[in-house]
């Protein structure tokens, strides 16, 4: 089923990171820039596949559980976007 608007990962990750825990020290935990993990949680930047990883091992989520909504988040907005027609490819006998 396809989602109305989904939420950029960095909005949900907010919501399960423990309260009071500071950006600089999830990083520090996490293993990554607190650049880098501010530009996620500003919604500038993505998860990729080892922060997916990363975020499943400290929260305690299931691998691949962020990268499906950063790929929601992705096909939603590029179907936002105008994009020309392209025909199915046509059958080979």
């Amino acid at each position: 089923m396809e989602m109305h608007n989904p939420a950029h990962p960095g909005e949900v990750l907010r919501e399960y990171l423990p309260e009071g825990l500071s950006i600089t020290d999830a990083a520090n935990h996490l293993g990554i820039t607190r650049v880098a993990l501010s530009r996620i949680l500003n919604c500038k930047a993505g998860i990729s596949a080892e922060m997916d990883l990363l975020l499943a091992d400290a929260l305690g989520t299931s691998a691949g559980f962020w990268s499906k909504i950063q790929v929601q988040y992705e096909i939603y907005q590029a179907k936002q976007k105008t994009r020309r027609h392209i025909d199915r490819f046509p059958q080979v006998a």
